[in-house]
């Protein structure tokens, strides 16, 4: 198990908002991804983050993705996680997941990021990045959550 200090985990949603120059808070996530590194911080990311990336980037503009080609989202995939530090899960993972899920109450959709919380926690890891702060809000007793609204942050 990698333990991390200055690390923070980089949700789906920030990674999309850089690449989609016409989505509010494109710049800013975009230089996030692109300085923090640079500062020390490491960027980290999980096999389900990648998989949600290439899910809505490669959906039709009309079904709330990007449109992009599997072969340009690939691309660009390559390059944001170049730059992260990948966690993989674990049995530690999934009995973490057990645990929130039923201490939590998460059901059908929350699963997914009860999901990311056990793996941060599995790592020793306590940081998010996103733009769907509410999402993580039945967290905040375990995991430090970052908007990406948050002025300041680059």
């Amino acid at each position: 198990m990698m333990k991390v200090d200055r690390s923070i985990l980089i949700d789906t949603n920030v990674l999309l908002t850089a690449t989609a120059p016409s989505r509010p808070l494109h710049r800013q996530a975009y230089e996030l991804l692109d300085q923090w590194p640079n500062r020390g911080a490491a960027l980290l990311t999980t096999g389900q983050i990648l998989r949600e990336y290439l899910v809505v980037a490669t959906r039709p503009v009309e079904v709330n993705g990007l449109g992009l080609s599997p072969e340009t989202a690939l691309g660009n995939a390559g390059r944001l996680w170049g730059r992260m530090v990948f966690l993989q899960e674990t049995k530690e993972t999934l009995e973490e997941l057990v645990r929130l899920v039923a201490e939590k109450g998460c059901s059908g959709k929350q699963i997914h990021d009860a999901n990311l919380v056990a793996v941060l926690r599995s790592h020793g890891a306590r940081r998010i990045l996103t733009s769907n702060a509410k999402d993580f809000s039945r967290f905040s007793d375990l995991i430090e959550v970052v908007d990406l609204a948050t002025p300041g942050l680059v």
